[in-house]
């Protein structure tokens, strides 16, 4: 006799392929968010405040370069520690962007806001 096999997510018995896991794509998806959840919520948080600092800066760079204050990007809520990438010059001098929006520490607190060109 046959060892009957059950969905691991409600325990209702399985009908089908022989490596089907789950009764339905409603109890693969539980399953999957039930294993994704801790990770899914870091990922959703960084996103956001990587999505909020892009906003900062294309809302003070409409010509795609232009200057700006510490302060100004701290008041309207910018988060220096995230960013996507960083970008070295020949001269090594670093811009960090945030997708297409970069910027850059100048002198006295003020910033270069420039968007690459994709």
């Amino acid at each position: 006799m046959a060892k009957e096999r059950t969905c691991e997510e409600c325990g209702e018995e399985l009908r089908g392929r022989a490596d089907k896991r789950f009764c339905s794509d409603y109890c693969r998806n539980i399953a999957n968010n039930k294993l994704n959840r801790d990770s899914t919520a870091l990922m959703r948080n960084i996103n956001n405040r990587l999505r909020k600092n892009w906003r900062v800066l294309n809302e003070l760079n409409p010509k795609n370069k232009t200057k700006t204050t510490r302060n100004k990007l701290l008041s309207k809520g910018f988060d220096f520690n995230f960013f996507t990438s960083i970008y070295t010059t020949k001269k090594g001098t670093i811009y960090y962007f945030i997708y297409d929006q970069g910027y850059l520490a100048m002198d006295d607190d003020y910033f270069l806001i420039v968007k690459r060109e994709t």
